[in-house]
């Protein structure tokens, strides 16, 4: 199970937080956990690590533009690109 890492800003931080059980919805798609976080530096910059168990799922889900528009922007005010970080073995 791989963990990937998301990181975005956002328009309004309290705005975003509100939207949690959303992301809980979402992510339950195609992992079993993750964690949220803040830059400290920058409170409207944002890092979820995930706990994926199906990464064409996750791709599909956060490609769908109802998810990604509709949900993801325009009511968690996320702020376009979504950087996606995967595990490299080493």
């Amino acid at each position: 199970m791989p963990t990937v890492v998301m990181r975005h800003k956002v328009g309004d931080f309290d705005t975003w937080m509100k939207g949690h059980q959303d992301r809980v919805e979402i992510f339950s798609k195609f992992g079993t956990s993750f964690q949220t976080f803040q830059d400290t530096d920058d409170p409207n910059s944002i890092v979820l690590v995930a706990e994926v168990t199906d990464l064409a799922k996750m791709q599909e889900v956060l490609g769908d533009p109802e998810v990604m528009q509709k949900v993801a922007i325009e009511k968690h005010s996320v702020l376009l690109p979504v950087v996606v970080s995967m595990p490299v073995p080493v």
